[in-house]
Formats: C-alpha cells, sequence, structure tokens
C-alpha cells in the first residue's frame, strides 16, 4: 500500500505528534508499504534528508514561533504529480492546514481520508486564549472536533478514552484505537548517578523529574505549586525539569515567584538516545501532571 501523509509539524519540531509519526513511518515502512510525508519547510535547525519527505514552503504562526504554516497553494499545486504516484490512501495527522489540504488531496485523488486525533482539544485551547471563558473553549474545541471527525472517512485515536471522549462530542465517523508503540531501546536503563554527578546533585538527594515539552498546556504550573509543599516537608528536594518550549521562561519565573528557584533545575533539551534515560534514571519520582494527552510519549 502506499500512503499521502499530510501533517503540520514534524521533525525538527520536537513533540509527540513527530515522535508518532516518526514511528509509524518506520514501522509501515517495514511491513513492505511506502509513505510519502507532506509536512513545513522549517528554516531553523537540521532537517534530515529523507527522500520520504516532502518539505512545503510555510511561514511564521502568530504567537508560536515554534511552529508553521504550510501555504497550502503548494499542497494544491504538487497534486497533479501526486496523481501519478499510485497512492492508496490519504492519511492525516493534524487539523489545521493539514487537515483540508487532506481532505482536498482525498476528493482529487479520488482516495479515501483517515485522520489521527492526537490532542485533547478541550483542555488545550483555554491556556493560548486566556481571555475567553473555558466553558466557551471546551464548547469550541469539541464543535471543531465534531466537524473535521465527521468530514473523514475513518478516524484514529491513540487510546480508548480519546475514542470514547470522540464518541461523546458527536464524532459519527468510525473510530478505532491504534496506541504509539515505542522502540525497544526506550526501555534500556540509564547511568542516573552519573547524571547526577554531571548535573552536581548530590547522589543521595531526593529528586523529582519532569520530562516533556515545557508548555502552558502541560500545566507544568500545577507541578511547581505542588513542589512548593513537597519542598517544605522535605527541604532538599530538587524538581528536575526536562525539556524546552514557549513556557519556558514563565515557568523559571513563576518557581522564582513561588520561592523554590534555588531548589528547580532546568536541564533543557537531551538527546534520547542517551541523556534522556540517565535522566529518568537519576529521579526518585516521575511527575507528569498534563490534562491534554491522548497518550503521552515522555519517552
Amino acid at each position: 500500500m502506499r500512503i499521502l501523509m499530510i501533517s503540520d509539524v514534524y521533525f525538527p519540531r520536537i513533540n509527540g505528534v513527530s515522535t508518532s509519526i516518526q514511528t509509524f513511518r518506520h514501522d509501515l515502512e517495514r511491513l513492505g508499504h511506502e509513505c510519502e510525508l507532506i509536512t513545513p519547510d522549517y528554516p531553523q535547525g537540521a532537517q534530515s534528508i529523507d527522500p520520504g519527505i516532502r518539505r512545503i514552503p510555510s511561514h511564521y504562526v502568530p504567537r508560536d514561533p515554534e511552529d508553521r504554516m504550510m501555504r497550502r497553494g503548494h499542497i494544491r499545486r504538487a497534486l497533479p504529480e501526486l496523481s501519478n504516484r499510485g497512492f492508496d490512501l490519504v492519511h492525516v495527522q493534524t487539523p489545521f492546514i493539514a487537515h483540508y489540504a487532506g481532505l482536498e488531496s482525498g476528493r482529487t485523488l479520488g482516495l479515501r481520508v483517515v485522520e489521527t486525533y492526537h490532542t485533547y482539544f478541550e483542555e488545550y485551547l483555554h491556556p493560548y486564549v486566556p481571555l475567553l471563558p473555558s466553558v466557551l473553549t471546551r464548547f469550541v474545541a469539541r464543535r471543531f472536533t465534531c466537524s473535521q471527525g465527521n468530514a473523514v472517512d475513518h478516524l484514529i485515536a491513540p487510546s480508548r478514552p480519546m475514542r470514547e471522549a470522540l464518541v461523546e462530542y458527536g464524532v459519527r465517523t468510525p473510530v478505532v484505537v491504534i496506541p504509539t508503540g515505542l522502540k525497544e531501546d526506550r526501555f534500556e536503563p540509564g547511568d542516573g548517578a552519573g547524571f547526577r554527578q554531571r548535573s552536581g546533585i548530590a547522589p543521595d538527594r531526593p529528586v523529582l523529574v519532569h520530562i516533556g515539552r515545557i508548555a502552558h498546556e502541560k500545566n507544568i504550573d500545577f507541578l511547581l505549586r505542588a513542589f512548593v509543599k513537597v519542598h517544605t516537608d522535605v527541604a532538599d528536594a530538587l524538581f528536575l525539569i526536562a525539556g524546552e518550549g514557549p513556557a519556558l521562561s514563565h515557568c523559571k519565573r513563576l518557581a522564582a515567584e513561588l520561592g523554590v528557584g534555588d531548589h528547580v533545575l532546568f536541564v533543557g533539551y537531551l538527546d534520547r538516545k542517551r541523556e534522556l534515560l540517565d535522566c529518568y534514571r537519576a529521579g526518585d519520582l516521575f511527575v507528569f501532571a498534563s490534562r491534554t494527552e491522548t497518550q503521552g510519549l515522555a519517552a
């Protein structure tokens, strides 16, 4: 089978959607299928050379420096060429330009359109439009999801709770649950002692670890406020936060305002093949409070 995937995000943009797409592309190709991915061109950061990836010219997204918006006209102009490639299916991965470009591609090429619902938008929108009441943003998110979900031929949900949410919204399109797998090497034990030594953390110091994108929807504010209570009871406790993102400066300021800035260590982005495993191993407790996950892929 030849699959045309379309996504508004992919590496070098690091997040769970990029990881999920990469995992499924590799596994599908290993099973003998062919996947071509249409995704934005990123002006910053290294972009791996992959003949199966078609980079589309893109432009800046207001108030979102990490993401890019594909120029839909460039996708439309590629359709005559794509029509000769013998694709069997269009697989949409994100609900923005990719969703509408995927529907158009499916109609033009005479193909069925499948879409994966990666993000729990009911909880996602409010941090980005805080001036609107959360009741309104939830209503908009549900209507938006329902409209898009009913426009495609089939939906994929990463977890059973996400499938149940889609059905509750009123989505009538069939939904199948296909979790994103993790490679075996993600479960190899890391060198926690070495990580502590490199980071200047005492071997016996209690450490809480959070790993993930530092964004408002990840609810790190809650963890920082909860850590204040932990620090009151365990004075030498350390909260170690690994990752980068648009809320990094905000989280650093909040930690200082809460009086725990000296007990919160931000270590930035870590290489997944080694440093990330060491970081997991260095902690005594992993903490995660995001309410927007459909299937967390912190590993």
